[in-house]
């Protein structure tokens, strides 16, 4: 009975607050205060301070900034141009045709990017004026690239899953890495639906595109070779233990500087705003993380998180029950809030009864990145909606809908993790010892 005063005490400080329109990381401070000023009677100025500090100077999260940087500089340059250029010939006899370039895009530019917005932009501006000219259906184009979109939070490097690696102080380089086959599959699972529509839709007829030479093909495919030297050098610095997530972030900062360079796009304005861009979106999420942490504090005091999993492991729960049950609780979250901050207001309570289960911490953390995925589509909050509203014009009712079919899709995925644990934890056992 005291457990359930504690939550509506907290819950109903924490809607407050964010119904006020506070920002999401003072709401959370501002709950985790009035939890230490009700319930405990340690010093709350001190523990504020002490936990903040420690939490902010994470070496962990150094790498955050770092990915962010690297996805700023590469969204200022001509890469979307390029990458058009370079998916289109290989895409074009494919069945469904350069609607596959919005996935192949949204996969490519995910592994340079690690956000979801940052990747809708690039891939939208380069695919929706094509592909409309070429008169896809504009659901199919809208659709799919709401949903591929979404794999920049699972390919590394992922913004998401460093705040979880943080939060939760898990290897962030493991979780990177748990996130290959998974992210990839998925992108399958895109591109076979694409097929699927291009067989059975009767309106899907778009113009044909002209034939090209293998050497042709190949002329073209110079425009990809640049970024995908960069996730070599990104991806496989972590795998093969070379370099922790933090140093492959620098690789990736220095190597999207002179792909910028070299591409003639990198100006002194361009570089200051990819600087200032990167600067407040790391601020956002440090202050979020910062009131997580004195909110996991504050729980911890009253003793929340433990006896909410002791009570969830009374009720006989299967592992697979249990899973369902986080499934829609955090569906039904990622309606009304953003990634990050739906894992750091929740990980401190959901973090003991995954681990009482005997749930694997780096499954669970692409579990986590997958369902969110699906809240970046679903309205009232669902930020692809926004960014793809705002560049298409269209109403968000309309996004929704079409958006709808790759939202079953990761719902389909969900399923196959649990039945196939190892798509998300064998990469991560296989690589080489080095700097963690």
């Amino acid at each position: 009975m005291q457990e359930l005063y504690f939550v509506v005490i907290f819950l109903f400080v924490l809607f407050l607050l964010l119904g006020t329109g506070v920002w999401i990381g003072l709401a959370l401070l501002g709950v985790a205060y009035v939890g230490m000023e009700l319930f405990t009677m340690r010093p709350v100025g001190d523990a504020m301070m002490t936990v903040i500090w420690r939490s902010s100077s994470s070496w962990s999260l150094t790498a955050l900034p770092m990915f962010i940087w690297m996805g700023e500089i590469l969204f200022r340059t001509r890469l979307s141009e390029d990458m058009f250029k370079g998916l289109a010939p290989w895409m074009a006899k494919l069945p469904g045709g350069l609607l596959h370039t919005n996935v192949a895009g949204c996969t490519i530019f995910a592994a340079v990017s690690g956000s979801s917005a940052a990747t809708l932009l690039t891939v939208g501006k380069m695919s929706v004026p094509e592909l409309r000219k070429r008169h896809y259906p504009e659901r199919y184009v809208i659709g799919t690239l709401a949903g591929a979109a979404t794999l920049g939070l699972m390919i590394p490097p992922s913004l998401t899953l460093i705040v979880y690696g943080v939060t939760i102080n898990e290897s962030i380089t493991k979780l990177f890495i748990g996130g290959i086959i998974p992210g990839l599959v998925l992108a399958a699972m895109f591109m076979a639906y694409v097929v699927i529509v291009s067989k059975t839709a009767k309106d899907f007829n778009p113009d044909p595109e002209p034939d090209m030479t293998f050497r042709q093909k190949l002329v073209n495919s110079r425009f990809l070779i640049p970024i995908i030297l960069l996730i070599i050098v990104v991806i496989g610095s972590m795998y093969l233990g070379f370099a922790t997530a933090t140093e492959a972030a620098a690789f990736g900062v220095i190597g999207s500087l002179l792909l910028a360079g070299a591409q003639r796009s990198l100006t002194w304005s361009s570089f200051l705003e990819s600087l200032m861009g990167a600067t407040r979106t790391s601020a956002m999420i440090a202050l979020i993380l910062a009131g997580a942490s004195f909110l996991s504090l504050s729980m911890g005091f009253t003793g929340l998180p433990q006896n909410l999993a002791e009570w969830i492991n009374s009720l006989g729960l299967t592992k697979f029950e249990l899973l369902m049950a986080l499934l829609v609780f955090y569906i039904i979250l990622g309606c009304f809030l953003d990634g990050i901050s739906a894992v750091v207001l929740t990980i401190s309570v959901v973090e003991p009864m995954v681990r009482q289960a005997g749930i694997d911490i780096i499954w669970f953390g692409i579990f986590i990145v997958v369902v969110i995925e699906m809240a970046q589509i679903t309205p009232p909050v669902g930020f692809n909606i926004f960014v793809l509203q705002g560049m298409t014009e269209h109403d968000m009712g309309y996004i929704a809908r079409v958006a709808f079919p790759m939202f079953l899709i990761m719902v389909l995925m969900v399923f196959i993790l649990i039945a196939f644990p190892d798509l998300a934890t064998w990469l991560p056992e296989q690589m080489r010892p080095g700097p963690v």
